[in-house]
């Protein structure tokens, strides 16, 4: 997995890119979340889709819930960026459209889109 660090007017942002699917459950992602922190003091993660397991889209698995509450309790920002088109599913469009809404986690295209998301976010 490659890191890149980008320093932003609100801290710095860890674009976490390449390798295998690191993102499976809230623990494991508490220790990437965990040891990217140590590593570039960044608190707001730009994670390329692929890096991400497929069970986060199945809403009824419970792990977007388990792995979105991890971060938020550990203070961490994140936006996942890659091609959403192709799913069908309501809830995960609605839960797409409602998280970026908000203020802590984003769903966007483009790695630039998900840098500038987490620039913007308070």
């Amino acid at each position: 997995m490659n890191i890149e660090t980008i320093q932003a007017p609100r801290g710095a942002i860890a674009v976490l890119s390449g390798g295998k699917v690191q993102i499976t459950d809230a623990g494991a992602t508490l220790d990437l979340a965990m040891s990217v922190r140590y590593e570039t003091g960044a608190s707001r993660l730009a994670i390329d889709k692929r890096l991400v397991c497929s069970d986060f889209f199945i809403l009824s698995t419970g792990v977007a819930g388990d792995i979105l509450q991890k971060l938020m309790n550990y203070r961490f920002k994140a936006a996942i960026y890659g091609d959403y088109s192709h799913y069908t599913s309501k809830p995960l469009r609605d839960f797409i459209r409602e998280s970026n809404h908000g203020k802590d986690f984003f769903f966007v295209s483009t790695m630039e889109e998900a840098v500038q998301r987490l620039t913007d976010a308070e």
